[in-house]
């Protein structure tokens, strides 16, 4: 089995270890590198959510939240107005100053350089997911000189082998199926 899921998706990481487990099959998580910081980037790093709700408000009173509806329940009592974004309206506990746009990415630096100034976002927040896909807020976070709280990742599980290309995991795979 290949996890090619979200870095962020822990419980289905930890179904793929246990079902591997339980069938004594071969596991393998595709684990894309994270983000690093450049120059004028103004990252500040936090562990969790938690952390994460503790530390924006410091750093600005208008957040932008792109960090996925499961994030959202720590802020619910974090001081300020926090914009949030998403495809479908997030479920309670959410923060309670805030601003829901519907919208599907991905989305261009302009886009995003746009929404940060339409809404006066003095802070980012997101986890480090990494992938092109959606670094575009960091572009647009370090053109506007904002800060971005950044969201560690959660770690694999210990002894679960990890790539972090797409080639890789065809080789491991092709590896130990080379018929198909």
């Amino acid at each position: 089995m290949i996890d090619a899921t979200h870095p962020f998706a822990t419980g289905l990481t930890a179904a793929a270890v246990a079902a591997t487990a339980a069938l004594h099959l071969p596991l393998l998580v595709l684990h894309r590198p994270g983000w690093t910081a450049g120059p004028g980037d103004e990252w500040h790093r936090v562990p969790d959510m938690a952390a994460a709700a503790a530390v924006a408000p410091r750093l600005g009173e208008r957040a932008f939240l792109a960090i996925g509806p499961d994030g959202l329940p720590a802020f619910a009592d974090a001081p300020g107005w926090f914009l949030l974004r998403g495809v479908d309206r997030p479920a309670p506990p959410l923060p309670t100053r805030h601003r829901f746009v519907r919208d599907r990415g991905p989305f261009t630096a302009d886009a995003e350089r746009a929404l940060l100034r339409e809404h006066g976002i003095e802070v980012v927040v997101c986890r480090d997911s990494g992938g092109d896909l959606t670094a575009a807020k960091l572009v647009a976070a370090r053109e506007l000189g904002l800060p971005v709280v950044m969201v560690d990742r959660p770690g694999v599980p210990p002894g679960v082998a990890t790539v972090p290309t797409v080639d890789e995991a065809v080789d491991w795979l092709t590896a130990i199926c080379p018929h198909g």
